[in-house]
């Protein structure tokens, strides 16, 4: 069967698809592998496919659109699995905007129901043109290799949160950008999550020279068995460049299940580690993560988030013994902590940052 998708997604950017596809009814039911699919459903919210450009499209009730099977695990937004068996005309759902699918498990009421999707086939793929059979296409196949170890390591900066929209992403393109209009080479990847270029995108606009994620490591989904080797091989990576710092951001929040604390608890990894901001929701969450990560990583150096929106907040942050520095309107204060503590003196640069939301 031949089909011309309406869109295919970003979490398909390794298989390097073409504009035509050819499908098989023989689907393999594993993490990453290619699917195609009729959409069932139209949406008012969270109703968008971002595509391998970064751009976010529209999907509509009948587009075809193609994805990758995978698994999610998120408090704000869908979880799912990768159902054992799928065959032409299952039905499973659309988990994430990077086109992720699976079998939908939970959700949350501020996003409704997810696109359910029609399951017309997986997708081939021809590695040598004149090859006649195809094999079912796959991202598995990265252009970072994980590593069992790192090698010689620029310093790192770490942005890890409580939770999902916490103000990671926010904070973490503050600090590559505070540093990047001092003249130095930033790097910047995230570490763990569900495929989705958006966060990579943002650190690119803001100054970063390369980045990457766990995708480009052949992983559609971090979990506690695969995220320390891919989190090594991309801090390789990235060293290649020898960039002055690398900022890792730490996708969802330290107890969530994508291997967050997994990485934390390295220590060759975090020996590396100079300077940590984490983005806190509330006061609260700013509590428990000081208490709760005391002793296991690198200290915490300083507190953004909605936690640090005003007064009430980060005048509790400053009793925890951590500066509070809100990256929304005290970006140059965050690129000046990450400065100080990889051994720097910045001219501060004043923060354009302007967002009403967390990302």
């Amino acid at each position: 069967m031949r089909i011309t998708p309406d869109k295919i997604a970003s979490s398909t950017r390794n298989a390097n698809l073409s504009s035509e596809l050819e499908l098989s009814d023989k689907i393999i039911c594993k993490q990453g592998y290619v699917i195609a699919g009729k959409i069932l459903n139209d949406k008012s919210t969270y109703n968008t496919l971002e595509l391998p450009s970064g751009r976010q499209s529209r999907v509509c009730k009948n587009d075809i659109v193609v994805g990758v099977l995978g698994a999610r695990n998120a408090l704000r937004g869908y979880s799912g699995v990768v159902p054992d068996t799928l065959k032409a005309g299952d039905v499973i759902q659309v988990l994430n905007l990077g086109g992720v699918m699976g079998k939908f498990t939970s959700g949350n009421p501020a996003i409704g129901s997810p696109f359910n999707i029609e399951v017309l086939g997986s997708v081939l793929s021809f590695p040598d043109f004149t090859e006649r059979i195809g094999h079912p296409a796959h991202v598995l196949d990265g252009t970072v290799k994980p590593q069992d170890s790192l090698g010689k390591t620029p310093p790192l900066v770490i942005v890890t949160g409580t939770s999902m929209q916490a103000g990671k992403t926010t904070a973490a393109c503050e600090i590559v950008k505070q540093l990047t209009h001092q003249g130095l080479k930033i790097n910047a990847a995230k570490l763990t999550g569900i495929s989705l270029m958006r966060d990579m995108l943002e650190m690119k606009d803001v100054g970063a020279k390369r980045v990457v994620d766990f995708t480009d490591a052949g992983i559609v989904c971090t979990n506690p068995d695969n995220v320390v080797h891919v989190a090594k091989g991309i801090v390789t990576t990235l060293a290649k460049d020898e960039p002055d710092c690398i900022v890792l951001e730490f996708g969802d929040g330290i107890m969530g299940q994508y291997g967050v604390m997994q990485l934390l608890l390295d220590k060759e990894l975090m020996s590396n580690v100079k300077a940590h901001i984490l983005a806190a929701n509330d006061q609260v969450g700013a509590w428990g993560a000081v208490k709760y990560l005391e002793g296991k990583c690198p200290a915490i150096d300083a507190i953004t988030g909605p936690a640090t929106d005003n007064t009430v907040g980060t005048s509790f942050v400053t009793t925890l013994g951590v500066q509070a520095a809100n990256a929304m309107m005290q970006g140059e204060l965050l690129g000046k902590i990450a400065a100080r503590k990889l051994g720097l003196t910045i001219k501060v640069i004043p923060s354009t940052t302007n967002k009403g939301v967390a990302q």
